[in-house]
């Protein structure tokens, strides 16, 4: 690592140091198996070409920096994270294109070895202390990218839970591992939720649909799944700024914030950002496909730089906590979006932002009691009832640019 210990301990503090006087208390995280564009290059856990019984699988390249990491951030945390993990491509041995770039599919006969792939890494990383929460068949199943990318029709990506995933997992005891599927931009979320859960044989093995940010908003997918199968969860898995750092964009936590005030309010039960910190290329990235992330690092001055992004999504993780439950929140101004959660403890949550060029003064109304509030320009702000009939605003410092 680039970055002095003393830097390290900040960011993961930052993260997840669950007081929201010190932290964001993160508690749903994504780690990918095998390699993904953000890895320092290609590798599988699996590699040894044919070996269909997985005797050469191991998890050797993520002890060296990925799992002490995770295992650190736990420490912090004070508890287990629940982890998501998420495969940008199978070996390239099992695949139709050799590689394990530029797209190709999976070939049906390693299918059932790829599914044992899911266990062999789910049991590996038990054993490090590291238990994982659930998994996603296909990280962007649609994508032919210059990186890890491995292509699935929403036929074969049924077909595969149906027929391997699902009873390979509940085969080894492993039943309680949610299984998400799609992973990918809500455009097409509803065409391939559709194609899995129509059959009833793959469905019942499917926790739920993941779906990405970067074909446009289109919440309304969002709602459009909920309304049809409202026993399926709905979890963004995930969303990052596209095109290199954006130092001191403002813009960033913005589409943070109206991305999760929307895909909340639409009955998504989580959301997670993708990468936790960046250099000041907006790397490493293994074909130079550079990206922001809420935390960058000044690895020369050995400083990080936190981003609006990281003080937008504050907002949320520092006052909706584990288990809260969304609940009605309508504002009469369009310049006003909004959402509201109430947490375990019964304390109110409102999150409300500001994306206009004006000062907006509007009347809080929560529990029976009402407050003037003001948004400045471009702002958001979180308002906290801590008990019935009271109603008092609570700020992160950088609400305003």
């Amino acid at each position: 690592c680039r970055l002095s210990p003393a830097r390290r301990a900040e960011l993961l503090n930052a993260y997840f140091d669950p007081h929201p006087d010190h932290g964001h208390g993160y508690t749903l995280c994504r780690v990918h198996m095998n390699s993904c564009d953000f890895a320092l290059g290609n590798y599988a856990h699996a590699d040894v070409t044919g070996d269909v019984d997985l005797h050469s699988f191991n998890i050797d390249r993520d002890r060296q920096a990925l799992l002490p990491m995770i295992r650190a951030a736990q420490e912090v945390a004070g508890r287990p994270l629940q982890l998501l993990a998420s495969p940008w491509s199978p070996p390239a041995w099992m695949k139709s294109n050799g590689q394990m770039n530029q797209g190709g599919h999976l070939l049906p006969q390693y299918r059932d070895a790829w599914a044992r792939c899911y266990v062999k890494f789910i049991q590996a990383y038990a054993a490090e202390g590291v238990p994982i929460w659930g998994v996603s068949v296909q990280n962007e199943p649609e994508a032919v990218q210059t990186w890890d990318s491995c292509i699935y029709t929403a036929e074969e990506e049924r077909d595969f839970v149906r027929d391997h995933l699902g009873p390979v997992l509940h085969a080894a005891g492993l039943g309680h591992i949610k299984i998400i599927v799609w992973d990918h931009n809500r455009d097409r979320l509803v065409e391939r939720a559709d194609v899995v859960y129509s059959d009833p044989e793959a469905a019942k093995y499917v926790w739920g649909a993941g779906f990405h940010w970067y074909c446009g908003d289109h919440f309304d997918h969002v709602q459009m799944v909920h309304d049809a199968w409202p026993d399926k969860k709905l979890l963004f898995t995930e969303g990052c700024q596209e095109g290199g750092p954006h130092l001191g964009s403002w813009a960033l936590g913005e589409r943070y914030a109206r991305s999760m005030v929307s895909d909340l309010n639409a009955w998504t039960v989580g959301w997670i950002d993708w990468n936790l910190l960046l250099d000041e290329q907006g790397g490493p990235n293994h074909v130079g496909n550079f990206c922001s992330a809420p935390m960058l690092a000044d690895t020369a001055a050995d400083r990080l730089l936190p981003q609006s992004s990281y003080a937008y999504i504050g907002h949320f993780a520092r006052f909706v906590r584990p288990g809260a439950l969304r609940v009605l929140c309508a504002a009469t101004a369009a310049t006003v979006e909004c959402a509201a959660f109430v947490n375990p403890d019964g304390t109110l949550a409102i999150v409300a932002i500001n994306r206009s060029e004006n000062e907006v003064r509007f009347l809080l109304s929560a529990n029976r009691s009402e407050a003037v509030a003001v948004l400045p320009a471009r702002s958001i702000a979180t308002f906290l009832a801590d008990s019935p009939g009271h109603c008092s605003p609570s700020a992160m410092k950088d609400t305003a640019p």
